[in-house]
């Protein structure tokens, strides 16, 4: 009897699941190529006959499309943030030392290879992966999913139905690399190394291309959506991960106050590592340092995480890292070069910075003319004189250092001294700490380095207000202090270097948005020290939601109200109160209360409460529109009304945005009796007018 399209899509499906199992995981062929391939093509030409009863995991997705992506920015729900750094073994053991008199009690610690690859977070719902994202700038990445699900050790469908966001690395292995670079024959297009093309497969515009790049991915956190579901400490992830689906770096080692301990807590996880007491954590680093070379892949150090979940929750995170983890980085590569002068830069802070200028030298895969010096007791360890050869790191492989002198020069320089006066203003320079400053709060330097801080894209995000164009604006008069921006007639500007009418209209237009950012933007883009985004977030949960609770706050002087909330300390009390204490921080609140800006964070909480009308839905979108181009648009249009947004249709969809040429999940959607929107009613839902936005491209948008 003949199978109808359900049963043979069904069977199909089946059977090259098992088929690429068994080749990707465990490297064993259970067909031939040719019948795989025969297969698979059946299975595709019956999708396309009938996409309704495509699975989501189908086999085909691995595959990829040639339709072109457009890598729509997607907010994380997770933190994903960068680890603080340890060149030492004795600075891991100091992190150990530190968190366990913290805790006041025994921890236990994972540590993993620091994968030399690309971030990736992958978000399931009921146990299908619905999008994968990239780091980004921690807080905001882009959707890769279509390139993402073309890598096959990505499960497409977990073990069990559960809701869950997973961190991983994308990387290619070392033989993959070679063997790839060897298969293209023009030499521009080979890339440098592993991690390069990775960063490129992972972008590229067309799935279908990226699946012929032999990527992998190592998967590292889970954070489950119910929080009953979580496993109580980090060994417990990594082994549920796996047993989901996940494939986990199998070079997993683990610390504890005796060897035997560690060996007990890893049994029962159920997981295979190393064990090892804290007093051979100089002993497991010469090991690992050791073996990098002979490893199928490229790792640029390890990380070290506190395995305990309820202690990672009691140290939290700063705002750039967590407090429970750290990754000790190998010793950076070093290149020799002559010094040629040293430039001193003054910062927004006022802080003194001298900058080495250095003979081009090749490091890293990059040129390098430039490398930082700290300050002058950094200057004097080394006995640097102008003239002499050095030698230069990457740090953390990204920042260019001098690490030391390898021989002196011939002229008779003597180790270089910092100017006493400011090279900006000549203001006498302070030294505080270990650092030098000026003091001028009229600097001009600090002037353009504080309005190009407020301006930026991840402050104010002023269009057209670049560090060139303050400087220019600075220099002509227009611009003098950050309220000038919201007061002064920029129209005098045009016909300034590198400005023109359009750039001034466009400046404007940037300067007028900017007064709709949410008081937590303003106050982090005040340039406080230690008020960045995530300090500000703290601070108005935790009380302070306006600028005149802060202001009388800092004027009774008690730093308990601020020690009070969780993630700030007294060295951040100390300077929240010290700040708004300044005559010059209070004139200028001053003058941007009467710009306009929001310095009360109910009035956030008011125009949004005003636009949640999808409060509480779930919305899908398919097909192409004449309003939304890229499609992107009109998730961010659901989103910021309160609607959360999925990739498909399930029986929690409430809504279904329907443009044309909706193929499945219009299916999907009368089945379950989902309520289908057009894009008119959608249009009308929101308010708008029908602004056409081009060709629609008929793009399959995965979130």
């Amino acid at each position: 009897m003949a199978m109808n399209a359900k049963e043979e899509i069904d069977k199909l499906t089946s059977e090259l699941k098992v088929y690429q199992d068994k080749y990707y995981k465990e490297g064993i062929s259970l067909v031939s190529d040719s019948e795989y391939d025969r297969l698979s093509d059946r299975l595709s030409m019956l999708e396309k006959e009938h996409p309704e009863l495509m699975h989501p995991d189908s086999p085909t997705l691995r595959v990829g499309s040639d339709l072109t992506n457009d890598f729509p920015e997607i907010r994380h729900t997770i933190p994903v943030l960068s680890l603080d750094k340890a060149y030492s073994d004795e600075a891991v053991l100091d992190f150990f030392s530190k968190s366990i008199d913290k805790e006041g009690g025994l921890l236990s610690f994972a540590a993993e290879e620091k994968i030399d690859g690309i971030s990736m977070v992958l978000y399931y719902e009921g146990g299908l992966l619905v999008r994968a994202v990239t780091r980004g700038n921690g807080e905001i990445g882009n959707d890769v999913t279509a390139n993402i699900m073309t890598i096959h050790t990505v499960p497409l469908k977990l073990s069990e139905p559960v809701d869950i966001a997973v961190r991983g690395e994308v990387f290619i292995r070392k033989a993959d690399f070679e063997h790839f670079n060897e298969s293209e024959s023009d030499d521009a297009k080979k890339a440098a190394n592993p991690r390069n093309l990775t960063a490129g497969a992972v972008r590229r515009q067309k799935s279908s291309e990226a699946r012929l790049v032999p990527m992998d991915i190592f998967c590292y956190e889970g954070f489950w959506s119910n929080k009953d579901e979580t496993p109580p400490d980090h060994i417990s992830i990594l082994s549920t991960l796996k047993k989901l689906g996940f494939q986990i770096n199998p070079h997993l080692s683990f610390f504890a106050d005796t060897k035997a301990d560690a060996e007990e807590k890893l049994k029962a996880a159920g997981l295979e590592g190393d064990a090892y007491a804290f007093s051979e954590i100089d002993e497991y680093i010469k090991r690992k340092t050791a073996e990098r070379a002979s490893l199928p892949y490229e790792i640029d150090g390890l990380v070290f995480k506190i395995n305990e979940l309820d202690v990672r929750e009691h140290f939290g995170y700063t705002e750039h890292h967590p407090r429970w983890a750290i990754a000790y980085k190998f010793e950076s590569p070093q290149a020799e070069a002559k010094l040629l002068g040293i430039t001193v830069q003054v910062g927004r802070t006022g802080r003194i910075t001298p900058v080495a200028e250095i003979t081009a030298t090749k490091l890293g895969g990059s040129t390098i003319k430039r490398a930082t010096l700290h300050n002058q007791e950094y200057i004097n360890e080394l006995e640097l004189a102008i003239g002499d050869t050095v030698s230069i790191s990457k740090r953390g492989d990204v920042i260019p250092a001098v690490e030391a002198v390898i021989e002196k020069n011939n002229d008779g320089n003597t180790t270089y001294k910092l100017p006493d006066s400011c090279p900006c203003c000549g203001s006498r320079i302070v030294q505080i700490g270990g650092l030098q400053y000026c003091q001028n709060y009229d600097c001009p330097d600090q002037v353009k380095g504080r309005i190009s801080f407020f301006a930026s894209s991840d402050q104010m995000d002023i269009e057209g207000l670049g560090p060139k164009t303050v400087a220019v604006l600075y220099d002509a008069g227009i611009l003098k202090s950050i309220p000038d921006i919201y007061s002064a007639d920029f129209s005098k500007a045009i016909g300034l270097p590198g400005i023109g009418e359009k750039s001034i209209k466009a400046l404007e237009n940037g300067i007028k948005e900017s007064k709709d950012r949410p008081f937590a933007t303003v106050l982090s883009s005040l340039g406080i020290a230690e008020i960045g985004k995530k300090g500000a977030e703290m601070l108005i949960a935790g009380g302070f939601d306006d600028i005149d609770k802060l202001i009388a706050a800092a004027k009774d002087g008690s730093i308990e109200p601020f020690v009070s909330i969780a993630g700030i300390g007294e060295t951040t009390a100390e300077n929240i109160i010290s700040a708004f204490r300044s005559s010059e921080l209070l004139t200028m609140i001053e003058a941007l209360r009467s710009s306009g800006l929001k310095l009360d964070a109910s009035l956030d909480k008011q125009e949004k409460s005003e636009e949640r009308i999808f409060e509480g839905q779930v919305w899908c979108i398919t097909g192409s529109f004449r309003s939304f181009n890229p499609r992107s648009k009109a998730l961010k249009e659901i989103e910021k009304r309160g609607g959360r947004t999925v990739s498909s249709v399930t029986s929690r969809t409430t809504h279904l945005l329907s443009g044309e040429g909706g193929g499945s999940k219009r299916a999907d959607a009368e089945r379950l009796g989902v309520k289908i929107v057009g894009e008119d009613e959608f249009l009308s839902l929101i308010g708008k007018k029908d602004a056409a936005a081009g060709p629609a491209d008929g793009q399959l948008l995965l979130f």
